[in-house]
């Protein structure tokens, strides 16, 4: 059994350790909750535009001349990562790149990669996969609408002159505070079917001017950019509700193992007290 002095100092350093993982899981919590209404806010907006482009690219009128439609393009598999750039979250980054592993694995195509964050930018480079862009300004704590702007001309300039064939965004989807799910979802080509063209289509006609056409010409660029704008608030909202319940579970292990320490330190200053005590009887009884 250890000594006194030093289960004494044990017990000091996991004291310590309790209350930084404790400063960061308030930290994480704070931070949580402005990422997750910033997220739920873009909900209405993405569902608004996601319904207006469906509506009207179920007229092929409106998509003729359209080149984010369509399939059958020769070039690679465009992949946009969506990574924290820190640790300490947890199984967050883990679950996103099996996830991604397994995707790897059915695509036929040589992959492209397109990365956002540190984590994945240092799994891809030691797997040998080729990075064509890594999205470091801003860093995706502080990226806003812009920083998805820029990434997603990236990622239509690639796909438009040939380079990708599809582009597929994999993320991590925020559903609950201890609820998030790795996904997989489809960015380019554009596919009325996935964008529930045949139920927009039932519903009341418009009338559209210009046209059909412009309009939706002008829409799509948008729609992209939203698309890439709700999978980095979303998985920026999913890591640091992975790092709070992280931080939570490493604040309560540490509190447990002191309470253990403790018993254990109570239990050697007693054996050392019956020790001393029965050293100075027995000296005593000595003298007599």
């Amino acid at each position: 059994m250890a000594n006194v002095r030093e289960l004494k100092g044990r017990i000091k350093s996991v004291q310590n350790i309790r209350q930084i993982t404790r400063a960061m899981e308030m930290v994480a919590t704070t931070k949580l909750r402005r990422f997750q209404a910033r997220a739920e806010s873009i909900h209405p907006y993405a569902r608004s535009i996601r319904s207006l482009v469906a509506r009207l690219s179920a007229s092929p009128e409106a998509r003729e001349g359209q080149e984010l439609f369509g399939g059958g393009r020769e070039g690679k598999a465009g992949i946009l990562l969506v990574t924290s750039d820190r640790g300490l979250c947890g199984a967050y980054n883990t679950n996103i790149l099996h996830l991604l592993e397994r995707h790897l694995q059915e695509e036929e195509r040589e992959p492209l990669f397109y990365v956002i964050g540190r984590k994945g930018a240092s799994w891809l480079r030691k797997k040998g996969y080729r990075v064509k862009a890594w999205f470091q300004d801003p860093p995706l704590e502080k990226a806003d609408f812009k920083a998805a702007r820029r990434v997603a001309s990236v990622l239509v300039e690639d796909f438009l002159s040939g380079e990708t064939a599809h582009v597929r965004i994999v993320y991590t989807l925020f559903l609950s505070m201890v609820r998030y799910q790795p996904t997989v979802e489809g960015l380019l080509p554009l596919d009325p079917e996935d964008l529930g063209a045949g139920e927009e289509a039932e519903e009341t006609d418009y009338i559209l001017e210009p046209g059909p056409r412009e309009i939706l010409s002008a829409l799509l660029p948008r729609f992209l950019e939203v698309q890439v704008f709700h999978a980095m608030a979303e998985s920026l909202t999913s890591e640091y509700a992975s790092r709070r319940v992280s931080m939570k579970n490493a604040t309560d292990a540490a509190g447990d193992m002191r309470a253990a320490l403790i018993r254990t330190y109570n239990r050697a200053r007693q054996e050392s007290i019956t020790k001393e005590l029965l050293d100075i009887v027995g000296g005593a009884e000595a003298l007599r």
